[in-house]
């Protein structure tokens, strides 16, 4: 592996701790996690539809979306379309996340 790619390595990795970190912090502030094929979200409203087209339509308001590539991560609404699974889980509120992760 060259230098560069030992860099970009590490930024990367450094980027995945940060955004974890964020989740662990922001995830009390939440009631739900959805998980779709392409993104996880917390959110505090979800609603999900079967459109009669067999498309998935999920709306959620005053969410978080995990993406190291986001400078925003908060968003007050987002609209996903789906063909695939999607899973909504309603959190505890006494649910804390596990412990940080060893990037070793």
């Amino acid at each position: 592996m060259s230098e560069g790619e030992e860099e970009l390595e590490k930024y990367e990795v450094d980027q995945e701790l940060r955004l974890y970190r964020e989740y662990r912090d922001v995830l009390p502030m939440f009631r739900f996690v959805i998980e779709t094929e392409r993104r996880f979200y917390l959110a505090n409203e979800v609603e999900m539809s079967n459109r009669p087209d067999g498309w998935v339509e999920v709306r959620m308001t005053d969410a978080w979306v995990w993406d190291m590539h986001r400078p925003a991560r908060f968003v007050s609404s987002v609209r996903v379309l789906t063909t695939h699974d999607v899973n909504i889980e309603e959190l505890s509120r006494v649910e804390t996340p596990p412990d940080e992760p060893s990037l070793g």
